[in-house]
C-alpha cells in the first residue's frame, strides 16, 4: 500500500492478508488486454485484471451513466484499498487491489442504495467471467 492513509469503509484491518503478486513487464503485457468488458448486463464477475483476485459481482453494477462500469459494492472478501488521492486539483479516494497494487478507480458517495458508494471502475482494470464460465487467471 506504499504508506499512503487507507481511509473509507474497509479499513487497512479489513483487508484479507495476501501474497504480493510480482510478474515482469512482459507478463503485465500479456495479461492485460487493451479493452475489458465495461458495457455488459451479462452475470457474471469482474477479476483484477493484474491479478484475477474477485472485486464485483454483476448484480451490483449500474450505470452511472459516466462512461465506466460502476459498482455499488464489492465482492464479500475483495481485496480493495482505498488511498486519498489529491491529483488534479481534487480530493477523491483511489481505490487499488491490495494483492497486486494495481490501479482500479475510485469510489464515491453518490451512488444508489443499499450503499451510496459508486465504485467507478477503468474497465482495463477489469476482467469479466460470465456466470458458469471457468476462471483461467
Amino acid at each position: 500500500m506504499g504508506g499512503l492513509p487507507v481511509i473509507g469503509k474497509w479499513q487497512s484491518k479489513d483487508v484479507k492478508k495476501v501474497e504480493a503478486v510480482k510478474k515482469t513487464e512482459a507478463e503485465w503485457k500479456r495479461d492485460l488486454t487493451p479493452t475489458q468488458y465495461w458495457d455488459t448486463t451479462t452475470p457474471g464477475v469482474y477479476l483484477c485484471a493484474g491479478c484475477g483476485a474477485k472485486l464485483f459481482e454483476s448484480k451490483t453494477k449500474f450505470d452511472a451513466h459516466c462512461g465506466w462500469p460502476s459498482f455499488f459494492a464489492p465482492a464479500g472478501d475483495a481485496p480493495l484499498a482505498e488511498h486519498v488521492d489529491s491529483s488534479l486539483f481534487m480530493k477523491r479516494t483511489e481505490v487499488t487491489c491490495a494483492s497486486c497494487g494495481g490501479h482500479l478507480g475510485h469510489v464515491f458517495d453518490d451512488g444508489p442504495r443499499p450503499t451510496g458508494l459508486r465504485y467507478c471502475m477503468n474497465s482495463a482494470s477489469l476482467k469479466f467471467i460470465k456466470s458458469g464460465e471457468p476462471n483461467k487467471t
